[in-house]
């Protein structure tokens, strides 16, 4: 028994050794891809389109959006203050509800995470003057707008 083990796994390293070899040879890389841009199909919840806009109506009820940092010894640390708006992770992916939903955060237009909270801290920052934007977004992902406004707000970090 120990034999037929320890002949196994001879086979399975240089056969996995022997595969990776003609692969590489062929021009087969190992790329990881990304999924940021993908529209996911419906899978009994709501698929997500970041294109997509959900107008909001004007008003006292309407929810607000403003964002401030603080410079730290690491990077930096975004707040993100809301009112009329609930972040709600346990919702991600479930249809529209008014004044819930989660934010996004950009560096330079590109993402760099979901937003769950008030409190979210930046380490990786690229050089010179940085746009940071904040988007708050419902549970469907779509990028929520009050009347003809979107619900973001742009700051620039200064170069460090």
């Amino acid at each position: 028994m120990n034999r037929s083990i320890a002949m196994l796994l001879i086979g399975l390293i240089f056969g996995g050794g022997i595969g990776f070899t003609i692969a590489a040879g062929a021009g087969v890389t190992l790329d990881g891809h990304d999924h940021s841009e993908h529209l996911l199909e419906e899978t009994g919840a709501v698929a997500h389109d970041h294109d997509k806009i959900t107008v909001l109506p004007e008003g006292p009820d309407a929810p607000t959006l403003d964002v401030d940092v603080i410079k730290d010894g690491t990077g930096w640390n975004l707040r993100v203050i809301t009112t009329n708006f609930t972040m709600t992770p346990e919702k991600i992916g479930t249809e529209h509800v008014p004044g819930e939903g989660h934010g996004h955060v950009y560096l330079n237009e590109i993402k760099q995470a979901r937003l769950y909270g008030e409190w979210y801290h930046i380490d990786k920052v690229p050089d010179g003057d940085v746009a940071l934007r904040v988007t708050l977004n419902s549970n469907d992902h779509s990028a929520l707008a009050v009347g003809d406004q979107p619900l973001e707000a742009t700051i620039t970090l200064p170069d460090s």
